[in-house]
């Protein structure tokens, strides 16, 4: 048997595993976000509103994020790697499935319950799996595996728009299919890792398995509320940025070009947050907090924009939302410890859920009644900006009065936002200490 490492190599196996997430994070958001410029040809096909065909992404979404917990169970209890290739099967025939719909509930259930149900086996055990193989430069290896959300968009929103006016959204459909097999070689990539503090046995027990016993827990019962917030609105664009677009006279490429330059700069700002955040300057939930609001305020910009303004509003919302993605997952460790790191993965993807299933319907509810996305694009900014507020209450979020006693630290492996005396408190950057202050 080989040696257990003292901890997270923080290099090495892991930056395949990097790959690997960075590709998983693709096949699935990347993916989703483009699937917007699919609607306006369904809703025309089946004559139906924008609000019907909403429900597609919002069931997609929701399936994906309230099976989370789920994908994160099996993969506590079988590892990752089987759990990542079943789910990478299961979204492929979704979308096969859906290549061949009569109806709005044909779609409902290929990509929102099959396909969703794929996705939910995938998204959190790769992440969980990553968070385990860094330390130090953990938000940044979060940063560059969610920079695949926003390259996707970048390759596939084009692709995408030429696929439709080539074969149709059926052939289409058929095709991302194809292309969503190749989730299950990236699960193949996910070699487990033993690490100091892990359970010797799996939980035992549906609640047990599924990490509810974090909900015990002041610091993450805050971030969960938030986070459920924030869900609300953060997924909006990726049904309705496109038909926005088009709406404002852009014209199918031009529609492609806004989620272009918006997936662009969600990929820049994950790289540039996570170093930022990897060096300890500022505190990861004071990060949350102030890019969470700058999301908000973006998405207000874009509802308001037009034209020129409206390109360079959706550089400016994803530069804010590429920052705040990262930090979501990068300081889940310090709220509940890497053992718990899996399993609160899934659910903060449950947790986003609630706003995702509710968020794109409403959208289209309001475009329906308005004739056009201003007021939901306002509107989910503001559900962005509330949870920024409720961030608030997270440990080290507000500057304090003076600074405190420098005993020792935990490492970033035992939680160190966890309740704990006051103590200088180590960033995952660097040993560098913050110094944590107190009145």
């Amino acid at each position: 048997m080989s040696p257990q490492p003292a901890g997270p190599p923080d290099g090495g196996w892991g930056w395949v595993v990097v790959a690997a997430a960075f590709a998983v994070n693709g096949l699935s958001y990347g993916l989703l976000r483009s699937l917007g410029l699919a609607f306006p040809d369904l809703a025309e096909h089946f004559d139906r509103s924008a609000q019907d065909t909403a429900w597609i992404s919002a069931l997609a979404l929701a399936v994906q994020q309230a099976a989370s917990p789920v994908g994160s169970a099996l993969s506590t209890r079988w590892g990752a790697r089987p759990v990542v290739m079943v789910g990478g099967v299961l979204a492929s025939l979704g979308f096969v499935f859906s290549a061949f719909a009569r109806s709005l509930l044909h779609l409902y259930l290929g990509l929102g319950l099959v396909a969703g149900s794929g996705w939910a086996l995938v998204f959190a055990p790769a992440l969980g799996t990553l968070s385990r193989y860094f330390s130090r430069r953990r938000v940044l290896a979060v940063g560059l595996a969610l920079t695949g959300n926003g390259a996707s968009s970048l390759l596939l929103a084009p692709a995408l728009q030429l696929l439709l006016d080539t074969f149709g959204w059926r052939g289409a459909l058929f095709l991302l299919g194809a292309i969503t097999l190749h989730l299950t070689p990236c699960g193949a990539l996910l070699l487990p890792l033993a690490l100091p503090g892990d359970p010797p046995a799996p939980p035992r027990g549906p609640l047990a398995a599924l990490g509810l016993g974090l909900f015990t827990r002041r610091a993450f019962s805050i971030f969960a509320l938030g986070t459920a917030l924030v869900g609300g609105g953060y997924f909006v664009p990726y049904a309705h940025l496109a038909p926005h677009a088009l709406d404002r006279g852009l014209g199918g490429y031009g529609a492609a070009l806004v989620v272009a330059v918006a997936a662009l700069g969600d990929a820049g700002a994950r790289l540039v947050c996570g170093w930022l955040a990897d060096q300890g300057w500022v505190p990861l939930p004071r990060l949350l907090a102030v890019f969470g609001a700058l999301t908000g305020l973006g998405l207000w910009v874009v509802g308001l924009g037009r034209g020129g303004p409206l390109l360079a509003a959706a550089v400016a919302y994803g530069l804010s939302a590429g920052s705040y993605a990262p930090l979501v997952f990068g300081v889940l460790p310090g709220l509940v410890g890497i053992e718990g790191v899996v399993q609160a993965t899934g659910l903060v993807m449950m947790l986003m859920s609630l706003g995702g299933l509710l968020g794109p319907p409403l959208s289209g509810f309001l475009r329906d009644e308005t004739g056009d996305f201003t007021t939901s694009f306002l509107v989910s900014g503001s559900l962005i900006l509330s949870g920024s507020f409720i961030y608030i209450g997270l440990p080290r979020v507000l500057p304090s009065c003076g600074p405190a006693s420098p005993p020792a630290t935990p490492p970033p492996e035992s939680g160190e936002l966890l309740p704990t005396p006051q103590i200088v408190l180590l960033s995952p950057g660097g040993p560098h200490p913050t110094l944590d202050t107190t009145c």
